[in-house]
């Protein structure tokens, strides 16, 4: 067995971008169908003229195409509310699922973090675009000290930011902070989400702030630069915008968060930027390629644990 079959629901800008990196980057995983809602949708007529079956009929026509008894691995990058249906069906045909929406069914996956924690997982989720990007970061600094509270604020164009995106801000920042604290290691954490109008428009900027004791700013810093190379493994566009910077509270002059309480410690300040590799949408829609590459990276590892199984049975 050479590669596993697999699947794309979503022929918007995420599932496009998933399917063209899919195909030019191939690896173990062999995409046989992709699954949309509009029949005249750009994603299904690309999929259609590179061989790949298609469907305007949702989950349903997926089920009925002929190739779908031999797909192993099944992308949603849909909406939160329709992945809960989706993975319902999914989950009963025995079909691993990578979740690229907000839904949060699954456990979070964040490729450097712990991508190998949940290969047996019948739904992993990929968290978010903003998870994606400043997760690292937060897991970064807790590999060396005690994060008590840990903020990010991603800022996105808003060309880059589909009917999809919109649509999921609630889940967006709720995800996302959760995420901050289940994988990240913080003991609280917060999100924000800036669409920026701007013309031309922004590649992707994050800003991470963490609030931590019981390391020095050089383990910090040797921690972040380690991790971000491992970012880059993936997703060669994400970088470090400037040096990490830091500033101590102690008992007289103690940071104040609002809803939070006083802290002392060490404030930490990790500035971002994601390029996107352009494979289907500009570069400046950082924030979908990093979604998108971290999906295919667990894609991979699924893959791998599945053709282990069946070579061993």
């Amino acid at each position: 067995m050479d590669r596993v079959k697999a699947a794309i629901i979503g022929s918007g800008n995420i599932g496009t971008d998933l399917m063209i990196k899919m195909i030019e980057y191939p690896q173990n995983m062999e995409l046989v169908a992709v699954v949309g809602i509009d029949p005249a949708s750009e994603g299904l007529a690309m999929a259609r003229e590179r061989g790949i079956a298609t469907t305007h009929e949702g989950i349903e026509g997926l089920r009925k195409l002929d190739v779908y008894p031999g797909i192993g691995i099944v992308f949603d990058a849909t909406s939160a509310y329709a992945h809960k249906l989706h993975d319902a069906a999914l989950r009963a045909d025995g079909k691993q699922v990578v979740d690229l929406t907000p839904a949060a069914i699954g456990p979070f996956t964040i490729p450097p973090v712990n991508m190998h924690a949940h290969l047996d997982q019948p739904n992993v989720n990929m968290v978010t675009c903003g998870g994606q990007a400043t997760i690292p970061m937060v897991a970064a600094v807790s590999q060396v000290a005690t994060v008590h509270y840990a903020e990010i604020v991603a800022s996105v164009s808003s060309r880059s930011a589909g009917p999809g995106t919109r649509a999921n801000i609630d889940e967006f920042t709720r995800t996302t902070a959760r995420a901050i604290e289940a994988v990240g290691g913080a003991a609280q954490g917060k999100a924000i989400i800036i669409l920026n109008p701007a013309e031309p428009p922004m590649i992707m900027r994050d800003t991470v702030f963490t609030l931590s004791e019981g390391a020095d700013e050089e383990a910090i810093r040797a921690s972040v630069e380690v991790m971000v190379a491992k970012v880059q493994a993936y997703v060669p566009g994400y970088r470090l915008k400037q040096a990490v910077q830091f500033e101590r509270f102690g008992d007289n002059n103690k940071l104040k968060i609002p809803g939070r309480g006083e802290f002392t410690g060490l404030k930490t300040s990790i500035f971002l930027e994601v390029e996107g590799a352009g494979d289907y949408l500009p570069p400046y829609s950082g924030n979908l390629d990093i979604m998108t590459a971290a999906a295919k990276a667990t894609g991979e590892l699924l893959a791998e644990k599945i053709m282990s199984r069946k070579a061993a049975a």
